[in-house]
């Protein structure tokens, strides 16, 4: 018979002279366990203090081994894991953030998303590069909090019948692969190997990057709109005044700017470029406001000594002149025949244009200068904006206002209403202020509020797009134009020495005009319009002049 390595711990019989302290080894009966067990002591033996068995391994498991730990990346969120994609969610970039604050305050906003852009790109290259097609998506917020709270053990869970079923694993979720082969085991491979005879395959590629990388970095990206930082054209507008209370420039439908020089108006006809004066002032009377009524044909022209006259500028005459204020007229705003005046003596008057007893009615809320007028034609409702930090909105002609916004701190004459969205009116506060408010008029509500660090001196809407256009004054004399809703900068305008205090935007839409105390008027491109309706050339043609 052959023998055992095999063996196994048995006690010795009681008649041994060892029985007492000696313990045999013995050659067990079964050769396919090596398992060592204690045999209990006999009545009147000592206990030696060992456990009476060793435990018994189970035949129904097997247990797996392995040389290291690969962790399951199911439902981690690589974002806040790793601040791959956003490094603000990092806690130790709090003075990032503040200098980054500082920089859109401060006008640098455009520069940063740039920035920004850049380093999103190189993050999602990066993450493609280092972990493949094998981590999930980065999920935000609570998604990522309950994907991670799951149980990602690969082991097996009891069902709802008793038996031992798979984990069930959310389909939505893209996990690690797990591979059913031993480590280090070879084995055949079930199909031969392809033989790689496309030169686009990865294995002939000499770039650093993976393929997926390589047609992310090629692929072409959406640019953002592109405006001209230079004004091209710019007219001299001597005794242009430097004062936040007047409004002295206006852009009529019929492509003709009015200004407002001293005592007198002029008119520039933007189609044929010729400059024109449309009157002068008499008794040492100063122009202080000028607005077009919404065909273009006649501007109502405010003095200093409380004056309203009406001019047809077809025929360079005055039609009408209208009295009963006491002090100047610091801002005009037409809705159809009806012409609305505010002034310093704090009264807004309303007047019908068409009838001889022209006064309607006045509202007396303001409790200071009024500065700024803006009708909302498609809604009938009057916005007036005053020295006395308050903004009011009128429903026709009532004389109670609807809605009352008190949250600017320094006088307000910068009012626009949104083209594109009802009831929606932005307002800007001036010096002690900087900030741009939007404001529901419909639910009476506060929707934006964005520090810009700079006076705001004006605002204007645009109509082709859903954009605004603030002009500012003080430390930054600019020009920034804002993408709603998100109240990003889109771009700065810059070149006047003084603040921007005229604003406005032309006829067709693609141009704005900016007047300040530099005594200059500068026509700025913002907007160019789609050509998709303009038919394409031939490519055939193409074809034939370039083999000519």
């Amino acid at each position: 018979m052959s023998r055992r390595n095999d063996r196994r711990i048995v006690s010795p019989s009681p008649g041994s002279a060892h029985a007492k302290n000696s313990i045999f080894l013995e050659t067990p009966r079964s050769p396919s366990r090596s398992t060592r067990c204690l045999s209990p002591p006999r009545p009147g033996e000592p206990n030696t203090g060992l456990p009476l068995a060793s435990p018994r391994r189970r035949t129904g498991q097997r247990a797996l081994f392995s040389d290291r730990y690969i962790p399951n990346r199911t439902g981690i969120d690589l974002q806040a894991a790793f601040s791959l994609l956003n490094q603000e969610s990092t806690p130790n970039l709090r003075g990032s953030e503040q200098f980054s604050r500082a920089d859109d305050s401060a006008g640098h906003a455009v520069e940063a998303r740039r920035a920004e852009e850049a380093n999103r790109n190189f993050s999602s290259v990066l993450k493609a590069e280092l972990f493949g097609d094998h981590v999930p998506t980065a999920v935000a917020g609570l998604a990522a909090l309950e994907l991670a709270g799951r149980d990602t053990n690969p082991g097996i869970k009891p069902g709802a019948s008793g038996r031992k079923t798979p984990p069930q694993t959310d389909p939505g979720v893209a996990g690690t692969p797990r591979l059913k082969t031993n480590l280090f085991t070879y084995q055949l491979p079930s199909k031969p190997r392809p033989i790689l005879r496309d030169l686009q395959q990865e294995l002939f590629s000499l770039s650093p990057v993976r393929q997926d990388s390589q047609r992310f970095l090629l692929s072409p990206q959406k640019k953002p709109r592109q405006i001209l930082k230079v004004p091209y054209r710019v007219l001299d507008a001597p005794d242009l005044l430097d004062d936040f209370y007047l409004n002295l420039v206006d852009w009529g439908l019929q492509d003709v700017l009015a200004v407002g020089l001293g005592d007198a108006v002029y008119l520039w006809d933007g189609l044929t470029q010729l400059v024109e004066r449309l009157c002068v002032l008499e008794n040492k009377e100063k122009v202080t406001s000028v607005s077009w009524i919404g065909s273009g044909t006649h501007l109502a022209v405010g003095t200093l000594r409380g004056l309203v006259e009406i001019w047809d500028a077809t025929k360079t005459k005055c039609v009408r002149t209208m009295t009963g204020h006491r002090l100047r007229v610091s801002a005009l705003a037409w809705n159809e025949h009806i012409l609305s005046s505010g002034l310093r003596d704090r009264t807004i008057y309303n007047r019908d244009v068409r009838v001889q007893q022209h006064y309607i009615n006045s509202f007396d809320a303001h409790k200071q200068e009024v500065c700024g007028l803006s009708w909302n034609v498609e809604e009938n409702r009057l916005a007036s904006g005053g020295n006395d930090n308050q903004v009011y909105v009128w429903d026709a002609l009532n004389t109670k206002p609807v809605h009352l916004f008190s949250e600017h701190t320094a006088a307000v004459k910068a009012l626009a209403w949104s083209p594109h969205q009802r009831g929606i009116l932005a307002s800007g506060g001036g010096t002690a202020d900087k900030t741009i408010k939007v404001w529901n008029t419909i639910t009476g509500q506060r929707v934006h509020s964005v520090d810009t660090g700079l006076q705001v001196c004006n605002l204007l809407w645009l109509k082709n797009l859903n954009e605004l256009v603030s002009t500012h004054g003080f430390l930054r004399n600019q020009i920034a134009v804002w993408k709603y809703p998100l109240m990003q900068q889109v771009a700065q305008l810059t070149g006047h020495t003084y603040r921007v205090l005229y604003l406005l935007l032309s006829p067709d839409g693609e141009t704005i005009v900016t007047g300040a105390g530099d005594e200059t008027l500068r026509f700025w491109n913002v907007f160019e319009k789609n050509r998709n309706n303009e038919p394409a050339p031939s490519v055939l043609l193409d074809a034939f002049l370039q083999l000519r």
